[in-house]
């Protein structure tokens, strides 16, 4: 049974469309031509209820967590995402506040989260 990875990130307001820009016309392209499967993404603003919080969440469908860890290894380690990351940094100043992520196993008796094709 695949696993799910529920990623949360914590973003500046003020660099709102700039953070969605990288992900959308980078990151995400690059994870897909590794293969992420990229389940669905959302934006959660919380601000409105007064709280001080805008973050992006998404959820990505493995096979497993050895599947999961190499991805994201790889991932991590290409020059063309470290330099767009130096340059929108760069451009517009830490984008993400802070992250955390969780790793879903399903239970016996839950439907599968598959990603969309």
């Amino acid at each position: 049974r695949m696993i799910n990875q529920l990623r949360v990130y914590r973003i500046d307001p003020a660099a709102r469309e700039a953070f969605h820009a990288r992900f959308r016309d980078h990151a995400a392209r690059l994870m897909r031509a590794l293969d992420f499967r990229i389940v669905a993404m959302w934006e959660e603003d919380r601000r409105p209820r007064g709280e001080d919080e805008l973050n992006f969440v998404y959820l990505l469908a493995w096979k497993d967590e050895a599947e999961m860890q190499a991805k994201w290894a790889a991932f991590m380690a290409q020059e063309e995402w470290a330099e767009i990351k130096r340059r929108t940094s760069a451009e517009h100043g830490p984008m993400v506040l802070g992250n955390f992520d969780r790793t879903l196993h399903p239970v016996d008796y839950s439907a599968a989260v598959e990603p969309r094709s």
